[in-house]
């Protein structure tokens, strides 16, 4: 581990002495571990160029798996001293719902509980987090979702369009659903999101068949939402997540025309995590904190 750990260092910097002054140690002693691993694997994993030096082609191959082993020592070493340890809880939540409303407000619940510290974690759709990894998750789906799993639905959620002020007074702006066809819209498609809420929408809104002036495609929430704030063209909103924007002026609701979804925002979590205190504790103030974000009422059409 010692020279996994300098040869990550040494490669990140690309300099001995810079992963020395990291390590703490002196640049023979990481210039030793590196030979020492080089050794073991018969291989070279830096070469000299001048005063520089530069990984070797079997250095780059082998530095992804020696920064993944490394990661996945480092997670296993704060799940095994976590389990053992009350007063740290670790959440896992879905970035935009993180950014737009667990940050915003996990202070309150920091001046509630300031014994228990947080360590927060971003779950990325592409890649799978093991339940093992977090006391208790914020995800997106139906309770239907997480069969060997205690799932809790923080609020009721529903869909509507965005976009930014400045493109509702515009000369073209928005005053019925159907001067959308005039407009640019935002969606958020991927391959790990099951479905496009347009469609449903504009269903729902009477006008299924609109052509729009042009398209956007993002494969995050977030980068729809911004996009829709620097008044790039129109994004679907989830009630939860936009709501701040809205209250704060970055965002309006064009239409009075919603979508209630059968999916939402849910606490995940094993269930002897969710027999834990802490975690309890979490999700009785994120059940009442969350959950009381409450939409902000539709314009009128």
């Amino acid at each position: 581990m010692s020279g996994l750990r300098a040869f990550e260092a040494t490669a990140r910097h690309l300099s001995f002495t810079r992963a020395a002054t990291e390590l703490n140690l002196t640049q023979g002693a990481v210039s030793h571990q590196i030979k020492n691993l080089e050794d073991l694997l018969g291989l070279r994993l830096f070469t000299r160029d001048g005063n520089a030096i530069r990984l070797t082609d079997a250095g780059f191959e082998y530095l992804a798996s020696a920064r993944a082993a490394l990661t996945e020592v480092l997670v296993a070493t704060d799940r095994a001293i976590d389990r053992q340890r009350g007063d740290v809880l670790t959440v896992a939540c879905l970035g935009t719902f993180s950014i737009k409303c667990l940050l915003p407000n996990i202070g309150d619940f920091m001046r509630h509980h300031p014994s228990i510290g947080l360590r927060i974690r971003t779950l990325v759709p592409s890649t799978y987090m093991a339940p093992q990894d977090y006391d208790v998750s914020i995800q997106y789906g139906s309770s239907e979702d997480w069969p060997d799993m205690v799932a809790r639905k923080i609020l009721r959620e529903e869909l509507f369009p965005v976009c930014s002020p400045a493109l509702l007074r515009a000369d073209d702006g928005l005053r019925v659903p159907l001067d959308l066809s005039r407009h640019t819209v935002i969606r958020t498609a991927s391959p790990f999101i099951l479905r496009d809420d347009w469609p449903l929408w504009l269903e729902k809104a009477g006008i299924p068949g609109i052509t729009f002036a042009g398209e956007i495609s993002c494969d995050l929430l977030y980068p729809s939402y911004q996009a829709a704030i620097e008044g790039l063209g129109v994004a679907m909103g989830r009630s939860a997540v936009v709501a701040g924007d809205i209250r704060s002026g970055r965002l309006v609701e064009p239409f009075a025309v919603r979508l209630p979804s059968s999916l939402g925002y849910h606490l995940v979590m094993e269930e002897e995590r969710a027999k834990l205190a802490k975690v309890g504790l979490f999700c009785d103030w994120a059940l009442e904190r969350l959950g009381a974000i409450a939409p902000v009422a539709a314009l009128p059409m």
